[in-house]
């Protein structure tokens, strides 16, 4: 067993830097995985069975956006509320409660009865995804190492697998049991099993992040923990004395002016990503039968086909971060989706069936590998361990008040315009994006945020008003 000796918070993260994965860090990061897989679920577990919902509980065009919308108005609250506590009290508890949460909301409303029961049950899954988004990608960005920091990306992939993994689950209830109106309920009732599965993982396989034990719990408490994971024979030099520190979280600090450049980027990406992705790729069933026809299993078929796009866009992302950097993939992603948007419109329903799949799938492949992929991730590189948690938690806020838009607007635009003409009003958010992101020139690829962060500590206050791009 080879030995290490830990001085300070910065040689843990040193050494979970350097250090070749193990078979138990891959572990934790495949658990962590496995919350994302829940949350895409989820919130695409209704969208199949939008038309059977609002034909059962007899919804207004405005009643089936406040039930789209509602969970991202819960993931908005949840991933604030979670980032703060996720960086206050541990990864771990917070990756239990989350998965509660989920469980409690999937079999609420796979059992609503009427709109108000739904929306409490909708906004609860909303919370708990909130919730596990900082959780998740803070233990995937402190475990794995700087070689394979595109891995963080594989979140993304991971997102587009699980909404595929629906279509599959819901097909033979649709050919065999004859359930083609309860199959909403056995939509998001099913998400609950997958949601326990990962409870029981990571109550069982997961452990805390040492870089955030370090600073919160004490050097201690992180070589017990890289001990377990890495089988190292860790020790604390023993010239140093070493005090538990008590937690340092401030929630304004987000604001300060050495990161308001980087968290504004984060915030365009966010707002503008998801309101192009979950006005289009929410409703991909609905604009499935738009596209093919009329029934359902176009639906189904349609939504498993159209986000294999996704999982493709996701893993070129993981391929293609370390080289590119998060930003130039923003931009290209952004590019990608605008011009398939614009075509898509001026084409109209004049374009043959063949060019309108063709389009829809560069949208989604396109929102996959750039601003999907890259916003959540480059707020978990972005910003040092202590406040990482609140980091994740702000840029997964500025998704679900992107989504809020695109749940929300969607219905009603849809109802008035029709399909082709919705795409060019929603082209202005990734008109939006790429501006930003071209303007604003920040790109965490390759930096050592931690280290960066030791040095801004060190100069004079006066030294900090500006940022280092």
């Amino acid at each position: 067993m080879s030995e290490l000796v830990i001085r300070s918070e910065q040689d843990v993260a040193d050494f979970v830097n350097k250090c070749p994965s193990t078979r138990s860090s891959w572990l934790v990061i495949f658990v962590a995985l496995g919350g994302i897989f829940v949350d895409a679920y989820h919130f695409s577990s209704l969208g199949i069975g939008v038309p059977q919902l609002t034909a059962q509980l007899h919804l207004t065009p405005l009643e089936v956006g406040s039930v789209t919308a509602i969970m991202s108005v819960g993931g908005f609250i949840g991933a604030l509320w979670g980032g703060y506590w996720t960086d206050r009290l541990g990864r771990y508890e917070m990756a239990l409660l989350d998965l509660v949460l989920l469980i409690i909301g999937a079999v609420g409303t796979a059992l609503s009865v009427n709109l108000w029961m739904l929306l409490v049950f909708r906004f609860l899954l909303g919370v708990g995804v909130g919730i596990d988004f900082p959780v998740a990608l803070s233990f995937i960005a402190e475990y794995v190492n700087e070689r394979n920091k595109g891995t963080v990306n594989v979140w993304q992939p991971t997102w587009y697998i699980a909404a595929s993994f629906l279509g599959v689950v819901l097909l033979p209830f649709y050919y065999w049991a004859n359930l083609g109106d309860y199959l909403w309920r056995i939509a998001v009732g099913f998400g609950a099993i997958p949601a326990l599965i990962v409870l029981f993982l990571r109550y069982k396989y997961m452990g805390e992040s040492p870089m955030w034990a370090a600073q919160n719990r004490g050097l201690e408490a992180a070589g017990k923990i890289l001990q377990r994971v890495y089988g190292v024979q860790v020790t604390v030099n023993p010239e140093i004395k070493v005090a538990k520190p008590k937690p340092n979280v401030r929630f304004r600090e987000l604001f300060d002016f050495k990161y308001r450049s980087r968290l504004v980027l984060v915030t365009f990406i966010g707002v503008t990503g998801a309101a192009e992705y979950y006005a289009i790729g929410f409703n991909l069933p609905s604009i499935s039968m738009q596209i093919f026809g009329g029934s359902f299993i176009y639906a189904i078929l349609g939504a498993i086909f159209f986000n294999l796009f996704g999982v493709l866009g996701g893993f070129s992302a993981v391929w293609k971060t370390t080289t590119l950097g998060t930003r130039k993939m923003a931009l290209i992603g952004f590019g990608i989706v605008l011009v398939s948007m614009l075509a898509f419109w001026w084409g109209g329903s004049k374009l043959p069936i063949a060019v309108q799949v063709l389009l829809i799938c560069a949208f989604i492949f396109g929102h996959s590998f750039g601003p999907a992929a890259n916003g959540n991730t480059m707020a978990a590189f972005s910003f040092p361990t202590r406040m990482r948690g609140m980091a994740i938690g702000w840029s997964h806020s500025t998704v679900r008040f992107g989504s809020i838009m695109g749940f929300f607007f969607f219905p009603l635009v849809m109802a008035k315009v029709g399909l082709h003409t919705m795409m060019l009003w929603l082209a202005i958010f990734p008109l939006i994006g790429l501006f930003a992101t071209w303007k604003i020139k920040w790109d965490p690829t390759g930096r050592n945020i931690e280290k960066e962060e030791e040095a801004l500590r060190a100069e004079p206050v006066c030294a900090t008003s500006t940022e280092k791009e």
